[in-house]
């Protein structure tokens, strides 16, 4: 494939904008998405305003192109031949299933690159499928609709079940919900479906049901699960000898679930005992799984207490990309902004799969900022496409993934490190800051620098 003068530019000034774009329209070419919507949609339908361009269009807001759904739309006003009303609306009805199968999709065409690339992390259990499942609460929205004023109470526009393949680093899957506040647990059901066999699932004790553990255990897969302190189990011995590790000492026993009396199934029961509490005071961590006896309890609890990993995700889908439009009320247009981010979160991970493919794992997980890598993207992103129009880019689609895999890994050669790496950490605070009670609810910065210098200048012919 032969490039113009103008892409080779843009590449040496700045390879992982053109590494972001090329990846775009690879996992999320406009015929696959309007395809996706058409497979996916109960009751929608496309007139005018295709679903691609509701995606091109939530994009430029998640990626921090434009602040708004009304400044992207006046961005892209020539492709969208519909009004502001029109695309308002088209956002409030996208069916949370349509959501879901966005992320489904894109998920599929990253992984195939990161495979292609060679640049996954290191596995959690080696010969294992490991998923992480965790859930993630939308933070209130602006109170834009009528049913939402005057009330003091923040409106929450929904939430979802994550999961997370923490060997790619990519979102898998997305359980879309739009009340808020509907237990994690009601959700579970609709996981179920995605377990297959030899998977190892890692979730925090809101997900321990009987229900989900015998599910999981029927379809032949495994579970690194906190045990809930209403779930009931029956132990056959006490704890074992302890074994020490950095966070503590880990032992394990024998228990049966039970429901009702009656035995359910059969799990080992790790327990680990802090060297420190955790940050809701306790002491000690229960951990539930099925897992081979050849896979140690200090095993088992290092993989539980690694589960942190989609914590992670989380902080760069807040930090990095704007995943929660504040200004979308209705929650299936919310919710569909957060999966559009999801979305953008998984070609980012492609990016940094890249980057560990030619700068190794550990210097990519410890100096690159998933913060500066999105930023480079927007900074540069608006005027390469002036430059670049999406014609240009149309090749990169049905492209092969082990062909632009390649590209990748050459362009990723190209970028300098040093423009994303992650700022050193704040030291702590060794001292508390003495407050000084003022008379006025003002003050001017400029006296006080004053009062400043003239103090430190005190000081100084004082010790000369």
């Amino acid at each position: 494939m032969l490039f113009g003068g103008v892409f080779e530019r843009f590449l040496e000034e700045s390879p992982l904008s053109v590494m972001s774009r090329a990846t775009i329209e690879h996992a999320l070419s406009a015929s696959a998405l309007d395809a996706l919507f058409d497979r996916t949609a109960e009751r929608g339908y496309t007139r005018e305003l295709l679903f691609s361009t509701t995606v091109d269009l939530m994009t430029l807001v998640v990626g921090g192109k434009a602040l708004h759904v009304q400044a992207a739309y006046r961005h892209l006003r020539d492709r969208v031949p519909v009004t502001l009303k029109c695309v308002y609306d088209k956002l409030r009805n996208i069916e949370t299933g349509v959501s879901a199968g966005l992320v489904a999709h894109v998920s599929g065409r990253c992984e195939g690159l990161i495979t292609a690339l060679g640049g996954g992390c290191k596995s959690l259990l080696p010969g294992y499928r490991v998923r992480v499942l965790d859930g993630n609460h939308l933070a209130a929205t602006q109170r834009r609709l009528g049913v939402t004023r005057g009330h003091t109470a923040g409106p929450l526009p929904g939430q979802s079940l994550v999961v997370l393949d923490p060997a790619l680093m990519l979102v898998t899957d997305i359980v879309p919900c739009e009340d808020a506040h509907t237990q994690e647990r009601a959700l579970i059901d609709q996981i179920v479906p995605l377990v297959r066999e030899r998977d190892v699932w890692v979730a925090d004790r809101n997900f321990c049901t009987a229900e989900f553990l015998c599910e999981v255990a029927a379809r032949r897969a495994y579970v690194v699960i906190r045990r809930h302190g209403n779930l009931s189990v029956e132990a056959e011995a006490g704890y074992g000898a302890e074994v020490a590790t950095d966070r503590g000492w880990v032992g394990e026993r024998r228990v049966w679930v039970c429901w009702g009396g009656a035995r359910l199934v059969r799990l080992r029961q790790v327990r680990v005992r802090l060297r420190a509490p955790t940050a809701d005071g306790d002491a000690e961590v229960e951990i539930l799984t099925n897992l081979p006896a050849k896979v140690p309890a200090k095993k088992v609890a290092e993989i539980y207490l690694k589960r942190w990993k989609i914590e992670g995700a989380f902080h760069e889908l807040t930090v990095a990309l704007n995943c929660e439009v504040n200004t979308l009320g209705y929650p299936r247009a919310a919710l569909f902004g957060f999966c559009v981010a999801v979305a953008a979160y998984n070609v980012l991970a492609v990016l940094k799969a890249a980057l560990r493919a030619v700068h190794g794992e550990k210097k990519v997980q410890e100096e690159v900022s998933g913060y500066y890598l999105a930023l480079e993207w927007a900074m540069v992103y608006a005027g390469m496409m002036i430059a670049l129009p999406a014609s240009e880019w149309e090749a990169f689609g049905p492209m092969p993934s082990p062909e632009l895999a390649g590209h990748l890994r050459e362009w990723a050669g190209k970028v300098d490190l040093g423009r994303i790496k992650k700022a050193p950490p704040r030291k702590p605070t060794r001292t508390a800051t003495r407050r000084i009670k003022d008379k006025s609810p003002h003050v001017s910065t400029a006296r006080l620098l004053d009062e400043g210098k003239k103090t430190r200048q005190a000081k100084v012919s004082r010790n000369p």
